[in-house]
């Protein structure tokens, strides 16, 4: 089946215009794609190829503070309430009552939730890289656990508004996001005294996962909205937690297949490791399959080929 060619188009919904890709046939079963930080719907180019040649719609958008959606300043419009409600108000502009969905990184966080607050919209999900982990009643507050990995930690970094766009600014747009499509597992924390951003190093040599011309077009777009918009899902983690109270302990009733990477900071450190192999996580998400395979954080890209089959095959057998 040919796949097509990619189509875009903006939707006005929950209060803000949000940018989406398109491929494959309009009548073929939905997947939603949702990208994480600092990406866009493009990371998600080989999947939404693989897909569109399946005969399903991939249809991937730029979440609110990406590229060409709406990018509100006031770090409260990023609470995870907003941003999935920017997926069903999609869902629902579209007059998909039911659809497949995939995130990675924020995106995945998103995933995720959306399978807790709507499983009635989703069929099955693919997440990468961030698992599912319960909220509990007697957990620390999200800024006191993260204080513990110090003032260099990325994420405290994060959370003073403006600090880490002017670190940012220091470079051009291109060579910031080379360094964070760089990072290692031992990346994420800078010394004292230092901002994340310096402590950060490009690969001296193009990533072979991700074009010059790909990068341009990362660039293009984060040099016009900026990275206020994506810095401020960070900022609303500690209001996050609290809005989720009324689901602690609450489990993902959704079949979904998770996918890490061997070498991914996120699926890889702090514990994350230990906890995506464990009977918690299995109990959490009743209907899982985990597969961990070569690659780092970006791993739709960097390992397209591997994740397109992985995702393919797992869809196909929930859509048949």
């Amino acid at each position: 089946m040919d796949a097509g060619e990619v189509r875009h188009w903006n939707a006005d919904v929950n209060g803000v215009s949000i940018h989406v890709a398109e491929r494959g046939p309009e009548d073929g079963p939905a997947v939603l794609l949702l990208h994480g930080f600092p990406e866009l719907w493009l990371s998600w180019r080989h999947q939404m190829a693989a897909l569109a040649a399946r005969g399903f719609r991939a249809l991937a958008p730029d979440l609110r503070g990406y590229g060409d959606s709406s990018a509100p300043s006031d770090p409260a419009a990023y609470s995870i309430f907003h941003i999935v409600g920017d997926v069903v108000a999609l869902l629902d502009h579209l007059q998909l009552t039911k659809v497949f969905v995939a995130g990675h990184d924020w995106g995945a966080h998103a995933a995720w939730l959306l399978c807790l607050f709507r499983p009635d919209r989703v069929r099955a999900a693919v997440v990468l890289g961030v698992p599912y982990s319960a909220r509990h009643a007697h957990a620390r507050p999200i800024t006191e656990a993260f204080a513990a990995f110090g003032e260099g930690f990325y994420i405290n970094q994060f959370q003073e508004a403006g600090r880490a766009e002017s670190a940012f600014a220091r470079y051009d747009v291109a060579t910031v996001l080379k360094k964070f499509y760089s990072i290692e597992i031992d990346d994420v924390t800078a010394p004292p005294g230092v901002e994340i951003i310096d402590f950060l190093e490009a690969s001296p040599s193009p990533l072979p996962w991700i074009s010059e011309e790909e990068l341009g077009q990362y660039a293009e777009k984060f040099h016009k909205s900026g990275f206020t918009g994506p810095l401020n899902y960070y900022r609303m983690s500690e209001t996050n937690s609290r809005l989720l109270a009324p689901w602690n302990g609450a489990k993902i009733t959704v079949p979904v297949k998770f996918i890490a990477g061997d070498k991914d900071i996120g699926a890889q450190s702090f514990g994350t490791g230990e906890y995506i192999k464990s009977a918690e996580f299995k109990s959490t998400v009743p209907d899982l399959e985990v597969t961990v395979i070569e690659g780092h954080h970006f791993l739709q890209q960097e390992q397209a080929e591997r994740v397109n089959s992985e995702m393919v095959s797992y869809l196909v057998s929930w859509w048949l």
